[in-house]
């Protein structure tokens, strides 16, 4: 019999919690200048009122450098720890990856210097059209289009820029290349990007709509992933009936493996959360788990270093905590936590390689506190545990520890 009936995981994307010991490994991921600290320099510089995600924990995480504006509870609702990362990355797969289980011993390939002419010739000849060669490097995606959309709108020409994850990403306006269209080549970039020395985790689509000086990215994205190279606990649970629902990008991160229920892309974190409690209401969901991934922190603020966006954020979510907690049942778990960092104080718009944040809350908690530092991968086996079925490759559960 399951401790708890359902599951509720939901993943604030980028929302980092310090510096993780081996920062220094990463390229712009933690030490010069001093150390990456996603939250911790958000509320440092301009301020954090997040009273609900405090309720249950938030200040109370161990931490050498305590949340200014966020103060520990004496009696929290629930239960909170930070985790550190295993696998070889600071993306968001290989972050998704490893809270699923995995462990990434050889990242992904990325390109500072931007693809190869091998590719880009290929991916011109497949299309039929030619490739802005001069935004064929790590770029912001909005600034990218600024930059290149004009030119687009009058050659046809295609944007393909990448970032500092292994991502090959490809903008087009959708009244010059239709949405179709912009799929399918995304499609054929996926089948020539699966194999080393070009081994990408994701292709993305990004379709713009506007005109010079007003380009507006639109909800079309789509990604284009790999599947996981081993079974994470998603296909444990699936391969045992029980339900998983993914909402937001979790169906692409994962390229659909293990998940029976996709609630959708977001157009928001809002419209996330729309999904997810759509979800938690479904009188078809009585016993499994959810899965929610809500990217506007690192899209929108965390990659354009945009602190007060990013806090403005996050203040949103907490505001619409209580409608989640309101959805879930007597016996219902609900974690909340992270994939990587992305602070916006930091130099350079990369990731940055910190621990992540873990809250913990259900109706049926009887106790409170903290839980000692983990990793990433233990919020699987604790999901693996509850539902008994089998741990995936890495993680220890602390089920037991949530009473």
């Amino acid at each position: 019999m399951s401790k708890f009936d359902r599951i509720h995981l939901v993943v604030l994307d980028s929302v980092g919690i310090g510096a993780a010991p081996d920062a220094n490994n990463f390229s712009n991921a933690g030490v010069p200048d001093g150390a990456s600290d996603t939250l911790g320099h958000i509320s440092k510089t301009v301020g954090l009122d997040v009273p609900n995600m405090a309720k249950i924990g938030l200040g109370n995480i161990p931490r050498p450098q305590a949340l200014k504006t966020v103060s520990a509870e004496s009696n929290p609702s629930g239960y909170a720890t930070k985790l550190e990362e295993v696998s070889l990355g600071k993306d968001t797969m290989t972050g998704h990856w490893e809270i699923m289980g995995l462990n990434i011993t050889e990242p992904f390939d990325t390109f500072w210097d931007g693809f190869p002419e091998e590719i880009i010739t290929k991916i011109e000849e497949f299309s039929g059209r030619k490739v802005i060669r001069e935004a064929n490097k790590p770029y912001s995606g909005t600034q990218v289009i600024a930059d290149f959309g004009p030119r687009q709108m009058e050659t046809g020409e295609l944007i393909i820029y990448t970032s500092a994850d292994p991502v090959l990403q490809i903008a087009a306006h959708e009244d010059i290349i239709p949405l179709d269209e912009l799929y399918r080549i995304c499609e054929y970039a996926r089948s020539i990007t699966l194999e080393r020395p070009a081994l990408l985790g994701r292709i993305i689509a990004r379709p713009y709509v506007g005109e010079p000086g007003n380009f507006t990215r639109t909800a079309n994205r789509r990604d284009l992933a790999v599947s996981p190279f081993a079974s994470t606990v998603l296909n444990k649970l699936d391969e045992a009936g029980i339900d998983t629902y993914a909402v937001g990008k979790i169906n692409d991160i994962f390229n659909g493996s293990g998940i029976n229920h996709d609630m959708g892309h977001n157009k928001s974190n809002s419209h996330g959360v729309d999904n997810l409690i759509k979800a938690m209401k479904s009188p078809d969901f009585e016993y499994g788990f959810s899965f929610t991934n809500l990217v506007d922190f690192d899209a929108l603020y965390g990659h354009r270093r945009n602190a007060h966006g990013y806090r403005d954020c996050l203040q949103e979510f907490d505001g619409r905590l209580p409608e989640i907690i309101a959805a879930m049942g007597d016996n219902d778990l609900l974690m909340i936590t992270a994939d990587h960092g992305n602070d916006p104080t930091y130099a350079g718009t990369d990731h940055t390689r910190e621990y992540i944040p873990l809250l913990a809350y259900s109706p049926a908690f009887k106790g409170n506190g903290t839980i000692p530092v983990g990793h990433y991968s233990d919020i699987s086996a604790t999901i693996a545990e509850n539902f008994g079925v089998d741990t995936a490759m890495i993680g220890q559960s602390f089920l037991d520890q949530l009473v």
